[in-house]
């Protein structure tokens, strides 16, 4: 088993990376039941909160079912994230995380997220105080460095576990990278293998499949794995992960049955939270997701997307169900989505 402080993971835990308007409780619990075991809230304003802001308040809702969860954070000033650890412990997360990974130019130009890849001393003292300030296990999640001059992922480690650091998770690009380009896993494998590092790993970036997950486990030894984007669309991505690693084979794809199931459970889900106008609004981008692999989907897909009513929705969904009963959809790459402004990874 893997341990963050008091927090009892299984062997290689398979995490849901904070993404900014995804990770939201309805995606989380859709993870969680298809074998997430951690999730994380999107990333949270350390000054939204202290200012009240509503939209990042209601970032904290975490429900039991979900659990263990983490809240992320965000800041470049010692005071502001302090006051904001000291905020989330109130409403009693499994952990406090602190991102130094968003790339984003609204994130990292005010000397958050990846911004402060750029001063490792800052990044140790915004770090310090949120550990000094909580008691709740303090993790991060960052990238290699800036930019290939800069790549100082294993002093970043070292420093930040110093200073109380319960598990670091690491995106293998740059901060100039943004998405593009391979994520290169090797600093991410020496830094797992420091003999001074003995807080858990996670490694992140580009994990698309069952396949991909079990060799970067095999070739760098890192203690678990973070997936992002592949989960989008695709929770199932987490089963056939934990499947594979234990017989070496893939499990079947989900069923048409499954896909339409969780259709539903997520739109039941996001209307019971977010109420019915916005939860409605924010599921239409998913169903394509979903039901990838679908014939003639666009048939159903223009109806998925204008109806304003659940019942009406789910009766579509209904629909798609007896029209192509038995039909199996098989596996299919999984597409890594391109959030340009927004901040997944």
């Amino acid at each position: 088993m893997i341990t963050i402080d008091n927090i009892i993971l299984p062997d290689f835990p398979l995490s849901l990376a904070p993404m900014e308007d995804v990770t939201d409780p309805p995606f989380r619990a859709v993870c969680k039941d298809n074998g997430a075991d951690l999730v994380y809230t999107e990333f949270i304003s350390s000054e939204g909160l202290i200012k009240d802001a509503i939209k990042c308040r209601r970032k904290l809702d975490i429900f039991d079912a979900e659990r263990p969860v983490g809240i992320q954070i965000f800041g470049g000033d010692e005071d502001s994230l302090a006051m904001a650890s000291k905020i989330v412990e109130v409403t009693n997360p499994d952990l406090l995380d602190i991102n130094f990974g968003c790339p984003v130019k609204k994130v990292a130009g005010r000397g958050a997220g990846a911004g402060v890849l750029k001063d490792v001393d800052l990044m140790v003292r915004l770090t310090a105080a949120c550990v000094k300030a909580t008691n709740l296990p303090v993790t991060v999640k960052t990238r290699l460095g800036w930019d290939d001059d800069t790549k100082n992922i294993e002093e970043v480690a070292e420093r930040l576990q110093d200073v109380g650091v319960k598990a670091l998770a690491i995106h293998g690009r740059t901060r100039c990278q943004m998405y593009k380009g391979e994520a290169d896993w090797t600093l991410i494998g020496k830094v797992k293998n420091n003999p001074r590092i003995h807080i858990p790993i996670f490694g992140n970036g580009d994990i698309d499949s069952a396949q991909k997950a079990a060799t970067y486990k095999n070739r760098y030894g890192i203690d678990g794995i973070m997936i992002g984007r592949a989960a989008i669309g695709y929770p199932w991505i987490f089963r056939e992960i934990k499947h594979y690693l234990q017989t070496g084979t893939l499990p079947a794809a989900p069923t048409l049955q499954e896909r339409v199931d969780i259709c539903k459970q997520h739109l039941r889900r996001s209307v019971s939270w977010k109420g019915p106008v916005i939860g409605i609004y924010e599921m239409r981008g998913l169903y394509a997701k979903y039901l990838k692999g679908l014939p003639d989907f666009q048939l159903f897909r223009s109806r998925l997307v204008t109806l304003t009513e659940p019942e009406a929705i789910e009766a579509v969904l209904d629909e798609i169900m007896n029209m192509f009963a038995g039909f199996e959809i098989a596996h299919t790459p999984i597409e890594l989505i391109n959030y340009h402004e927004k901040c997944p990874l």
